[in-house]
């Protein structure tokens, strides 16, 4: 059974990240991936999949500024 590269995966976190030990540790393993730049096979989100998002969730607005 192999496990996982804990020096390099240390090495990537601290050092290239700059990360704190703490913060390293407190990462999921997708989310550290995620940092170190491996997708997954998913592309960048585009424009009409955030035009989508926004008008799902548009930002509220508290108050009237004027």
């Amino acid at each position: 059974m192999e496990g996982f590269d804990w020096p390099s995966l240390m090495r990537a976190g601290l050092r290239g990240l700059r990360l704190r030990p703490r913060d390293f540790w407190d990462l999921t393993p997708v989310e550290l991936r995620l940092m170190l730049g491996e997708d997954a096979g998913q592309r960048p989100m585009g424009r009409a999949r955030l035009d989508e998002l926004l008008a799902a969730f548009p930002d509220e607005v508290k108050g009237d500024a004027r």
